[in-house]
């Protein structure tokens, strides 16, 4: 992979989030943005003031629910899980996403 950070693309914040929870269970902001870095190679560097904003928005459609637990190094932190709603989400933006990836390779190839 290359070293080149990627901007968020519109309308993908949502779908990594939702990922993340659904891979790794209930987890606080500084370990999803943590993951979705380590998964992309780096190339995907979410700052809190990008991270914060999409969890309270998830939270407030239902996809994702919080509650205050203390971290591995015992502070204090908000941990997100995803809801029944927020599995069904996933699977919606999930499809959504390969379809419209699906359209672009298609028109990427096109010889003419």
């Amino acid at each position: 992979m290359t070293n080149e950070r990627a901007g968020v693309l519109q309308g993908t914040l949502d779908l990594m989030i939702l990922r993340t929870l659904a891979a790794m269970g209930a987890q606080h902001g500084y370990a999803i943005a943590a993951r979705i870095e380590q998964v992309t190679g780096g190339a995907v560097q979410l700052n809190m003031g990008t991270l914060y904003p999409g969890l309270v928005r998830l939270e407030a459609k239902g996809w994702v629910k919080a509650e205050w637990r203390t971290t591995e190094t015992s502070r204090k932190a908000r941990f997100y899980q995803l809801t029944k709603s927020g599995v069904k989400q996933l699977a919606v933006e999930k499809a959504e996403w390969l379809r419209t990836a699906g359209i672009m390779a298609r028109i990427l190839e096109d010889p003419s």
